[in-house]
């Protein structure tokens, strides 16, 4: 019993959906920013030159403001100026930015919208709960991370850092020109190593992040056992279910017997019930049928109700193997049943 309550087994799809619903996915927060740090990187490289172009000549005009009058119109002017320099520089690194940050979450546990995480949690401002989570194994694990992980990118920036300070002064010969050009080259670099640094950090996190959440969703034997009940429905419920079914299957079936034209029986084993109407079927049409107890019952309904009972064991034993309720005979079986309704019309001098 002990073994059935242990977490061993690995969550089941529902299991992983249900947490999903609740907003409850592997999401490493590593991950999500190095994808838009990245971005912001590559996108500010590409635009340098037009960013650099706009706030120089930004600056041009602020420049040729000085010792100007400030009247409402060159306030207008300065607000449209400013607000045009934001929007054609920040916006398109913000806009990659957030698309990127979308993008980094839905790569990790693709696209999910939930209301779930909104819904007000009072218990989230417990103060004991909280001073718990504070000191909790998990924040410790975090923090110490985070330190490392910062003095690992901040220690392999400064030996790069370093490398190039000892070029300063072969770098000092050179023009201004090639030395910007250095500058920005050196610092490209040194941007490019400590995101190589932090991906690999992230990469890392977000394994251990995804082995986390797989093993807090481990379930019991018992709790799989559960949840096929509940998604197959209880063993019992499903019997009881059946059993109504197969007594109200019975009650039908018992109801059309006086309809029926004729009983065919075996005698004792079988018992089928034929209905012919030349109006609406080709063929005569079972109606009813039962073994043992039943066919008892329905030759007891027949003769209650005038219908005709037949002893006729080949016919019967076939009539009851091979058709189904409120199906017609088949054609190998027409003579051998055209006979009997003949016998049975003869009797009420009816005509075929």
């Amino acid at each position: 019993m002990a073994d059935d309550q242990e977490k061993t087994e690995e969550p089941t799809p529902k299991k992983i959906e249900d947490a999903r619903k609740k907003g409850n996915v592997p999401k490493s927060q590593d991950a999500s920013g190095i994808i838009p740090l990245f971005v912001a990187i590559v996108v500010f490289l590409m635009l340098f030159g037009f960013i650099s172009n706009e706030l120089f000549d930004a600056t041009r005009y602020f420049f040729t403001l000085i010792g100007s009058e400030i009247d409402v119109n060159l306030a207008i002017s300065l607000a449209i100026t400013t607000a045009k320099v934001i929007f054609l520089t920040v916006l398109p690194v913000a806009g990659a930015v957030a698309i990127a940050g979308v993008a980094g979450n839905v790569a990790q546990f693709g696209f999910l919208f939930t209301t779930e995480p909104l819904t007000p949690d009072f218990s989230k401002i417990d103060p004991i709960k909280g001073m718990k989570n504070l000191f909790s194994l998990k924040k410790i694990v975090d923090g110490v991370k985070n330190t490392l992980k910062a003095f690992v990118v901040l220690g392999v920036g400064f030996v790069f850092f370093f490398m190039f300070i000892k070029e300063l002064p072969a770098v000092m010969l050179y023009g201004l020109g090639d030395q910007l050009r250095w500058l920005a080259y050196k610092s490209i670099l040194l941007a490019l190593v400590m995101l190589v640094v932090l991906a690999l950090f992230a990469l890392v996190d977000l394994i251990i992040t995804r082995k986390r959440y797989f093993d807090g969703l481990k379930m019991s034997k018992q709790e799989i056992k559960d949840e096929m009940k509940n998604m197959e429905g209880d063993p019992l419920i499903k019997a009881k279910i059946r059993q109504i079914q197969m007594e109200a299957s019975k009650k039908r079936m018992m109801a059309e017997v006086p309809n029926a034209d004729v009983v065919v029986t075996n005698p004792t084993h079988y018992a089928v019930a034929l209905k012919y109407d030349q109006q609406k079927h080709k063929a005569p049409v079972v109606i009813a049928k039962g073994a043992d107890n039943i066919a008892l019952q329905i030759k007891k309904i027949a003769r209650e109700n005038g219908v005709h009972v037949v002893e006729n064991p080949p016919l019967a034993r076939a009539l009851y193997a091979q058709v189904d309720i409120d199906k017609p005979i088949p054609e190998e079986l027409f003579a051998a049943v055209a006979e009997v309704l003949a016998y049975v019309y003869k009797m009420e001098n009816k005509k075929l």
